[in-house]
């Protein structure tokens, strides 16, 4: 199950003891009853209707498979470790985070180096707010079974699945470094000063604005190893001379800013022509293609979910549209 519900159905479905994962306003998440789910706050989702915005009385749920066993937790920013520790042999682990939190920050640039990272999935969202309150409410993750809500630490699931079935993660990136100038970076950091672009010590906020890409509409794309991993522009500071992202660049890697996408909408239905829905136990999608790509009332196949302020599939992604499939 996959779909926004009244607030009345999600508790009615949390008291037949489900194992759920929500998404929804915090006045929404507040008036929920305490059972086995994890949640965290945004109000931005894609649904059978297409992009939808809400800000009170739904929520977005998402029902954890059966047969499986659940195990739900809560992890501070200090205990990061343990969530692949913890994660099951067979199965994978839903992970919800605060955005801007310590959290946020130590998964982003930790996750990626744990040994286990690539071989125990784990999937997930960055919790987010309207974007009208940014910096004057705090998004929130929540423990169903506690009925407790955090500014930080990641709320998980983690699902162990019978030896017939197989978790797997699919990134779906509507984007490609372009053509132009390579970007190194000399420190792993959601905030870059100057950095190497061909080379040659530059600002990279000075750069952004001569260029044109101050909006934030194209990422930087990363190659690690063949794979794209982008990470996008929050803000451009030119009194300070830095630009703020919202996933870190890490060292060792070229970026090149992405080629330009004409048709959000189009790019994605393209994409996903090649995933089918069959199997799929969960998705999300980023705040970013949601803005610039006008996706509020577009349907993009049959993918629904959170819009989020990130993604987490194996680590924090941006301006991407995860899947987790069960087979």
């Amino acid at each position: 199950m996959n779909r926004l519900m009244t607030l009345a159905e999600a508790a009615e479905l949390i008291r037949s003891g489900a194992a759920l994962t929500l998404a929804g306003p915090e006045s929404t998440l507040d008036a929920l009853p305490a059972g086995n789910w994890i949640a965290g706050t945004i109000p931005y989702f894609m649904d059978a209707c297409g992009g939808v915005v809400s800000t009170e009385g739904k929520v977005f749920v998402t029902s954890l498979p059966v047969p499986g066993k659940t195990t739900l937790a809560h992890y501070g920013a200090d205990q990061l470790k343990s969530i692949l520790g913890n994660g099951p042999d067979n199965g994978f682990t839903v992970a919800v985070v605060p955005a801007g939190s310590a959290a946020h920050k130590t998964f982003a640039q930790e996750a990626v180096n744990d040994a286990d990272a690539f071989l125990k999935p784990t999937v997930g969202w960055v919790s987010g707010v309207h974007l009208s309150e940014l910096g004057k409410v705090t998004p929130k993750v929540y423990l169903g079974t506690t009925g407790q809500k955090f500014e930080d630490g990641v709320v998980v699931a983690h699902v162990a699945l019978p030896d017939s079935q197989l978790a797997s993660i699919e990134i779906v990136n509507i984007f490609e470094p372009g053509d132009g100038d390579t970007l190194r970076f000399t420190d792993t950091s959601f905030e870059v000063g100057d950095c190497l672009i061909n080379g040659e010590k530059t600002n990279l906020a000075a750069y952004v604005q001569a260029k044109g890409l101050a909006d934030g509409k194209l990422p930087l794309v990363g190659d690690f190893g063949g794979a794209h991993i982008n990470a996008s522009i929050q803000s451009v500071d030119a009194a300070a001379s830095k630009v703020v992202l919202y996933a870190p660049v890490f060292t060792g890697v070229d970026y090149r800013f992405a080629k330009p996408v004409a048709d959000y909408g189009a790019s994605f239905r393209e994409r996903l022509a090649a995933y089918p829905s069959e199997g799929v136990s969960l998705s999300c999608n980023c705040i970013l293609n949601f803005l610039f790509g006008g996706l509020e009332g577009q349907r993009l196949g049959d993918l629904y979910g959170p819009v989020t302020f990130g993604e987490i599939g194996y680590q924090l992604l941006n301006q991407t549209l995860v899947v987790l499939r069960i087979q």
